[in-house]
């Protein structure tokens, strides 16, 4: 490893500028709303706020999922956050998701109406409230958990780790890249193990934890997620690439993964949604 430049902390961090790369405009050291921004509102009795990233992509999938299971109380309308244009700062968005990263879920069916923030707890609400997705026996229940987290705890390795510095960081740094490149590698591996001697993630069944782990790792290998394939040598994660495009082949994933997208092809956007013919 080549050397760097040495630097010495100081003895209280202060944010007195940008960091650069891709999304410095919008990263900060607090929380709360910057400006007061009312959400808009839809006639579906689930509101979803989000945008086409992995994370907003679990939820529409499971939504149209539901869909076509013949769900009908999983109608819902998606709302655009642009969070280039800092729309997750809003007051109104904020109130939803404290945290200001999407998705947001809103359910006016209850009364009040029910937030839901975080894409694995809204998946948790969605299979629960309506009996899919989610395994009864309490066995295969506590797989299915254990890689639902699993994989929540695996997306800073893979987004906010090897995405940032191998794609948006301002400078390469050799220790960042070879730090989280070794780390999502062991990731795909143990995720290809597991799909050697299963159909899907937890066995023969479809759950939310395909839901899950398909935008993120699906990502990766088959779609070349931060340009990235050749780098992580994504063909060599064979079961993971098997999985994934089995998955991608589903009807209800191929109109999830258009919700909410602004990028790519146009045929493959719907910036919002608000009936089933808004994915035609």
């Amino acid at each position: 490893m080549s050397e760097t430049s040495a630097y010495t902390p100081p003895k209280v961090w202060k944010w007195d500028h940008e960091s650069g790369g891709t999304w410095a405009s919008i990263n900060r050291p607090i929380a709360g709303a910057t400006h007061d921004k009312e959400l808009p509102v839809g006639k579906h009795p689930l509101q979803l706020y989000s945008l086409a990233t992995p994370n907003g992509v679990k939820v529409t999938v499971m939504l149209e999922e539901l869909l076509a299971l013949g769900k009908t109380g999983a109608e819902y309308d998606a709302f655009l956050i642009e969070i280039g244009e800092s729309h997750q700062f809003g007051s109104g968005f904020v109130e939803i998701n404290p945290n200001s990263k999407i998705p947001a879920l809103l359910d006016t069916s209850t009364n009040p109406p029910t937030r839901v923030f975080e894409s694995g707890a809204i998946l948790v609400y969605l299979a629960e409230k309506f009996g899919a997705f989610l395994p009864e026996d309490p066995s295969e229940r506590a797989e299915c958990f254990s890689w639902l987290f699993w994989q929540m705890g695996s997306a800073p390795y893979l987004g906010g780790g090897f995405g940032h510095f191998y794609s948006y960081a301002p400078v390469k740094i050799e220790y960042a890249i070879d730090r989280f490149t070794m780390e999502t590698k062991r990731l795909l591996d143990v995720l290809d193990r597991n799909l050697a001697e299963r159909r899907f993630v937890c066995g023969d069944d479809y759950t939310i934890a395909d839901m899950a782990n398909y935008p993120w790792y699906g990502g990766l290998v088959i779609h070349d997620s931060y340009d990235a394939s050749e780098f992580i040598d994504a063909a060599s994660y064979k079961n993971v690439i098997r999985w994934a495009k089995e998955i991608e082949e589903r009807p209800a994933v191929k109109r999830g993964r258009k919700v909410n997208r602004t990028w790519g092809p146009e045929e493959g956007q719907a910036p919002e949604r608000h009936a089933a013919s808004d994915l035609d």
